[in-house]
């Protein structure tokens, strides 16, 4: 099944960034997960969308194709990541109303820049929900330099950002700079939700992010199993996900999306029996 995704090279483009989505998407997921910040992929995934529709706008009405809209979705992901973090140092008491507010103008921005581009087309709803055929060899080299990033920061910052992530006031003693390396990271989140939205689209991008993570909490011992676990639930849906939209000719990004569920499923289910069977062995 796997053969006829080295054959084409539109095909090689869409797996092996796949496997670069399914790599970054619960990396950085599970720190998202750990500091409650979920939400968070919806609101800039919102925004990226806003890029998008601008891309596609200046496109339609102005012939202009400097960039392509992936590019611009990229930009307004990143802006809206720095907007996010200096409106939680705005409402210092309310930091959770900073996402909402960004969701809010991304969804505007998006229905203003979709209208004055004359509407829906297939490449915005490849956008929505993903597409095996869309990635360009240029898309994918743009993946994997965001990639090549994340995997960089993430392992140099790994103990920062594991400690702001379990104790942010002990990290904060420790003499750790909590406001940049959150900045850091809340970019880095922009980064990976612009690049995944090329294969699971607008509408599903924060459940690759959260849903892999939330399997892997069921079964993990400890954080660094939690990533493992992660990981690998993600590149099992992605790749599942891609083969199976492919030969149904549906939008890879519910399929993915859908695998998630039934690994989740699957973890709670096994556990719960896990734990009726240690408690049957302790009875005896």
């Amino acid at each position: 099944m796997l053969s006829q995704f080295f054959q084409y090279d539109f095909l090689q483009n869409t797996f092996y960034t796949g496997l670069l989505i399914g790599l970054i998407g619960p990396l950085l997921g599970s720190f998202i997960v750990v500091r409650r910040l979920s939400l968070i992929a919806d609101g800039l995934s919102h925004v990226t969308l806003a890029g998008i529709a601008f891309g596609l706008f200046v496109e339609k009405k102005f012939g202009l194709l400097l960039l392509t809209p992936f590019y611009y979705g990229t930009a307004f992901s990143v802006i809206g990541a720095v907007l996010i973090e200096r409106l939680r140092r705005v409402y210092h008491a309310f930091q959770e109303l900073a996402i909402p507010i960004i969701l809010s103008a991304g969804v505007g921005l998006s229905v203003i820049f979709i209208s004055l581009a004359d509407g829906f087309n297939n490449d915005l709803y490849n956008y929505l929900f993903g597409s095996v055929s869309a990635v360009s060899r240029n898309d994918f080299y743009g993946i994997l330099i965001i990639a090549i990033i994340v995997v960089t920061v993430l392992i140099i910052f790994y103990k920062e950002l594991f400690m702001l992530s379990f104790d942010e006031e002990y990290a904060r003693v420790s003499g750790i700079h909590a406001e940049r390396i959150h900045f850091l990271f809340i970019i880095l989140t922009a980064l990976v939700i612009s690049a995944s939205i090329r294969i699971v689209g607008v509408l599903l991008v924060s459940a690759l992010m959260t849903l892999p993570v939330a399997a892997s909490i069921r079964i993990a011992r400890g954080f660094k199993q939690t990533i493992i676990y992660s990981v690998i639930f993600g590149e099992i849906s992605v790749i599942g996900g891609l083969i199976s939209g492919y030969y149904l000719e549906i939008p890879p990004g519910g399929t993915i999306v859908m695998i998630s569920i039934l690994i989740l499923l699957l973890t709670i289910s096994g556990k719960k029996l896990w734990l009726n069977m240690k408690r049957k062995k302790a009875i005896l």
